[in-house]
């Protein structure tokens, strides 16, 4: 029996390598145009359409969901599953239609906590310690389907949303895979999602901004979340900074004032508490280690960072 693949980012790679590494016939994978992106503005193809392409897999990008061609070729191929792993927008009734035995979807979170596009980014944000993957049967909601497996796994302090969505996607693909073994053997029975719901809006580069008034657990995790993008950002003298690696600290100073400067690290008020931050990146640099920040800025104790 013959899959259709809906994903496109780098986390619904191993979903569908592992699809194809398990002999599963996958037919056609739906990603998301290509786009333009950096300053030179270069056509970037996505991950999904890489790794297809590279396993002659059939392509499609769609502007539209709802295009008549695509949903003749999809019922044309008349697939057992329709698998979506981080599309990036909602299938209709129509193509939920299609497919024997349904639309199952890889979602990075433990529903129904965190529905929606930035499950991994929020939850760090939010501090909390589990997450997870959930598989589900797709409905016309925003991850509201019934659920199928889930899988837990504990937030560690060092990850940033980059290093959890890696590991996530490892997960998710072992998940997928186990989901449509017991889907055909008939050992599943999908389960009303219950408990209280939360939504994890996507997010814009706008939203990285920091409010130094906050306390520097928080802040700690609003970087780490942020990471790579849109990415935690403040500013300096009107000039973009991005801080990348933080740790909170005891101690006590004005939001946003550098209260102290140390070897390897400059110590920056909060609500509570102190933020060492350990490395920043100047708008249009590289990456660089505090210290050579504050050479190269010549970054006193008292000065200021602000939000605009």
């Amino acid at each position: 029996m013959s899959i259709v693949f809906f994903g496109t980012p780098h986390f619904a790679v191993p979903s569908l390598q592992v699809l194809i590494d398990n002999n599963e016939q996958v037919l056609l994978a739906v990603t998301q145009p290509d786009k333009r992106s950096g300053r030179s503005k270069r056509v970037s193809e996505p991950p999904v359409k890489v790794i297809a392409l590279q396993h002659n897999i059939e392509v499609t990008q769609p502007e539209r969901l709802n295009d008549e061609s695509l949903l003749d070729r999809l019922r044309d191929i008349s697939p057992e599953f329709i698998v979506v792993v981080a599309y990036g927008k909602l299938l209709k009734q129509p193509t939920l239609n299609i497919p024997e035995r349904g639309c199952i979807n890889v979602h990075a979170s433990l529903l129904p906590k965190y529905r929606g596009a930035a499950p991994i980014q929020w939850a760090i944000i939010n501090g909390e310690k589990i997450t997870g993957v959930t598989t589900m049967l797709m409905d016309e909601g925003m991850d509201t389907g019934d659920i199928l497996l889930q899988k837990q796994t504990d937030i560690k302090k060092e990850d940033s949303s980059e290093s959890l969505s890696a590991r996530l996607s490892v997960i998710g693909s072992v998940l997928l895979l186990e989901t449509i073994k017991e889907l055909r053997s008939g050992n599943i029975r999908p389960k009303y999602q219950s408990g209280p719901a939360s939504y994890a809006t996507i997010l814009k580069k706008s939203d990285g901004i920091i409010d130094w008034h906050k306390d520097a657990v928080s802040l700690f995790n609003f970087v780490r979340g942020m990471f790579p993008w849109p990415c935690a950002f403040t500013h300096l003298n009107s000039k973009y900074i991005k801080i990348i690696d933080v740790e909170p600290v005891e101690g006590t100073g004005t939001p946003g004032t550098i209260e102290k400067i140390r070897k390897d690290r400059i110590l920056v008020g909060t609500g509570s508490g102190l933020l060492s931050i350990k490395t920043l990146q100047p708008e249009g640099k590289k990456p660089t280690q505090s210290r050579a920040f504050v050479n190269g800025y010549r970054l006193q104790e008292g000065d200021r960072f602000d939000q605009s």
